[in-house]
């Protein structure tokens, strides 16, 4: 089964077109797949890809077409496999065209990550529609062999390993930022608004610990803008006590991966950028997408308890304790102290990690073998 169309609507600014454009990638170039990716609004991709078009309807970049998801859906030929990204339901009139092929077409509802145990019982469910002779099949991704596994691309492991600090003060260099002091910490920061953040910074300003912040477009400029009271330009340096804050151009999907692997430690946000600090093998920090009710929390939890279960009582309750305060606790200045301490255990932890999570498989393997499968 050769052709694929991935629908996608952009809810989380970057997350699900991030997550989408990943795979699809990834399916065309390593799976020869012929992709087609549609996504209702291109203003983000364009921001992901600054050499796609925001006015085309059909554009080719990469080894994928990618194409405008209009209200009014045109009439096309329907794919082999149809891919529902996260429950974004497809066009009623799509769905009518799948029902009239001759051929039954692969349709996958792809899930969000959770590490919650409950997935592995619903990883490859079946629905059937209501309406036509239609199965939906729910996938996964996960942390366990019994789902769809994480995205990673064929050569990630081996890219990261071949990133010395050699590589690391070239690819600062590439963006203006100098290479750090052996005494300086180097901190990627990709946020949502988080009051956490204010208290942080000056905790971060009055420490001993020389801080360099590069801080990413977006939640992140503007909150630390409020705090220092100047404008964030690229190129220029703010600076209070031992924090110095680096404002960030967007970055394309290749070169955040080598700004967390960079730097000392990574602040992260909902699901693309927490998989790939994940791989970074560096200690992280999650902020996940807040839900009503702080059902949010319990994904949160669920995680922890998968990445934590080696550690000792004291080390979990360090990292425990700050990913909590991240996340709408409280005195994150002590937190932060007490997790920095334990940095150098948590980075030999990220290498155990990757090796545990290697064992699943990848994402767009994993769900190309199902497909095949069918």
């Amino acid at each position: 089964m050769r052709r694929w169309d991935f629908f996608c609507r952009v809810v989380d600014n970057f997350g699900d077109v991030g997550t989408c454009w990943r795979l699809a990638r990834q399916l065309a170039s390593e799976h020869h797949a012929d992709v087609r990716l549609w996504i209702d609004n291109l203003d983000s991709f364009v921001v992901m890809c600054p050499s796609a078009s925001i006015d085309a309807a059909s554009q080719q970049v990469g080894p994928v077409e990618v194409r405008h998801w209009p209200s009014d859906f045109p009439a096309v030929e329907v794919a082999d496999v149809v891919i529902e990204a996260f429950a974004c339901e497809l066009p009623s009139s799509y769905i009518a065209a799948m029902a009239g092929r001759v051929t039954a077409s692969v349709w996958v509802n792809l899930e969000y990550l959770s590490a919650e145990a409950w997935v592995d019982d619903c990883h490859l469910l079946r629905s059937p529609h209501p309406k036509w002779p239609l199965t939906k099949y729910f996938f996964f991704p996960g942390f366990t062999t019994k789902t769809g596994g994480l995205l990673r691309e064929r050569d990630l492991l081996a890219a990261r390993a071949a990133f010395d600090d050699a590589s690391a003060d070239e690819f600062l260099r590439r963006l203006g930022i100098a290479p750090r002091t052996d005494d300086e910490l180097l901190i990627s920061l990709f946020c949502y608004d988080n009051p956490a953040l204010l208290e942080l910074l000056s905790c971060w300003a009055d420490g001993p610990t020389a801080v360099r912040i590069l801080a990413t477009p977006g939640a992140a400029t503007e909150q630390i803008a409020r705090w220092s009271e100047e404008t964030l330009s690229l190129g220029k340096q703010y600076r209070r006590g031992s924090v110095t804050v680096q404002a960030l151009p967007f970055l394309p999907p290749d070169d955040y991966d080598r700004l967390l692997w960079a730097c000392d430690v990574n602040f992260v946000r909902g699901e693309d950028s927490f998989v790939r600090a994940q791989w970074a093998q560096k200690p992280f920090v999650w902020q996940i997408y807040p839900q009503a009710e702080d059902a949010h929390l319990v994904k949160l939890e669920a995680f922890l308890t998968r990445y934590l279960a080696e550690f000792n009582e004291a080390d979990s309750g360090v990292v425990r304790r700050f990913w909590n305060a991240w996340n709408g606790g409280s005195n994150i200045g002590n937190a932060w102290r007490k997790f920095t301490d334990i940095r150098h255990f948590l980075e030999t932890h990220g290498r155990v990690w990757v090796n545990q999570l290697d064992r699943t498989g990848d994402l767009a393997n994993n769900l190309a073998r199902f497909v095949h499968g069918k």
